[in-house]
């Protein structure tokens, strides 16, 4: 389908680069790419597994180290989630980060959740999404945390797994390896099985929280 094709600007865009460090990954076949004439574009299903792999493996202890949860996030950006769209879902999770005093324009954090998910999906397996961003308006990294009672079955997810816990993380424009590192802190985190099937049992926020700081 042409609309899972992209361009160096919309990937540029989707990865938070400039169009010419997408454009020297792509000629040192660093990144996933084909060229249509003199044109490179990109599949949409192959940068977002080239993104999953890169925050898995893009790791070391010391940058782990940095992140810690209780500096990001807190019992009150905790919520249960009854909705059934994933638009729904991000739009009430944005609230609640929303809440949080580094965020300074709820709307435009709302506006560009929703602009980051149409672009590619941020479902990254496992029953999990990580929706992302990085604001001018955004003071520090500050993350809420989305827990459904239900499947949200339209994320796309690269294992059709439908989500049920969502991970909202905006940071300031200026804190990309921060930002990175966060990213890679929680997608490691999640792959504990025990952990994700005790998050979903959970009746208050401070038990997942808990839950967190303990995992």
């Amino acid at each position: 389908m042409e609309d899972d094709i992209l361009t160096i600007e919309e990937v540029a865009k989707y990865l938070r680069v400039s169009e010419r460090t997408v454009y020297d990954w792509a000629q040192k076949g660093e990144i996933p790419a084909g060229k249509i004439g003199t044109v490179w574009r990109f599949k949409k299903s192959e940068i977002e597994k080239w993104v999953n792999d890169r925050l898995a493996v893009n790791k070391t202890p010391q940058s782990l180290q940095t992140v810690q949860i209780q500096n990001i996030l807190s019992p009150d950006r905790i919520v249960f989630l009854n909705h059934s769209t994933k638009r729904d879902a991000l739009v009430a999770l944005a609230g609640t980060l929303s809440t949080a005093p580094q965020i300074k324009n709820s709307q435009e954090l709302e506006t560009e959740i929703l602009k980051r998910e149409e672009l590619m999906s941020t479902a990254i397996g496992r029953g999990i999404a990580i929706p992302h961003v990085r604001l001018s308006s955004v003071t520090d990294l500050v993350m809420a945390v989305g827990i459904c009672k239900s499947d949200i079955i339209d994320f796309q997810s690269i294992d059709d797994e439908p989500v049920r816990i969502l991970f909202m993380i905006a940071a300031a424009y200026n804190q990309h390896a921060y930002y990175l590192q966060t990213l890679s802190f929680i997608s490691t985190k999640l792959k504990n099985k025990e952990l994700r099937e005790k998050l979903l049992e959970v009746t208050e926020p401070v038990e997942a929280y808990n839950l967190l700081l303990e995992y």
